[in-house]
C-alpha cells in the first residue's frame, strides 16, 4: 500500500490556530508556532476571565446593596441578616437593581430587616 504523508492534515490544524490568532499583532498571527503558544494562552486566559467577571459583578452587587443600606441606617452585614431572619428570599443581584432603580421598595426592606434585628 501506498504510504499517506500527513501535510493535509497538518495544514488543516495549523489554519485552525492561525483563524483563532487572526488579529494578534505581528508574528503572533502570522506563524504557527508562536501562534499556537499565543492562542493557547489566551484560551486559558478567557476561562479564567468567564470566572472572574462572576466575581467582579457579586462584588458590585454587595457595593451597592451596602451603600443603599447605609443610607437607610443599616450595615450591609446586618441587613442581609435582617432579611434572612424575616425570611425575605432575595438574590444579590436583585436587591442590587432595588438600590439602585427602586429606593422606596430598598426602603422598605431596609426597615423590614431593622425590625427583625431589633
Amino acid at each position: 500500500m501506498a504510504r499517506i504523508k500527513g501535510g493535509l492534515n497538518a495544514k488543516k490544524k495549523h489554519n485552525r490556530v492561525l483563524k483563532l490568532a487572526k488579529g494578534y499583532r505581528g508574528a503572533r498571527s502570522k506563524q504557527y508556532r508562536i501562534a499556537k503558544q499565543s492562542v493557547m494562552r489566551a484560551l486559558a486566559s478567557s476561562y479564567a476571565g468567564r470566572k472572574e467577571r462572576k466575581r467582579q459583578f457579586r462584588q458590585l452587587w454587595i457595593a451597592r446593596i451596602n451603600a443603599a443600606a447605609r443610607i437607610n441606617g443599616v450595615s450591609y452585614s446586618r441587613f442581609m441578616y435582617g432579611l434572612k431572619q424575616a425570611g425575605v428570599d432575595i438574590n444579590r443581584k436583585m436587591l442590587a437593581e432595588m438600590a439602585v432603580s427602586d429606593a422606596e421598595g430598598f426602603k422598605t426592606l431596609a426597615d423590614l430587616a431593622k425590625s427583625k434585628l431589633a
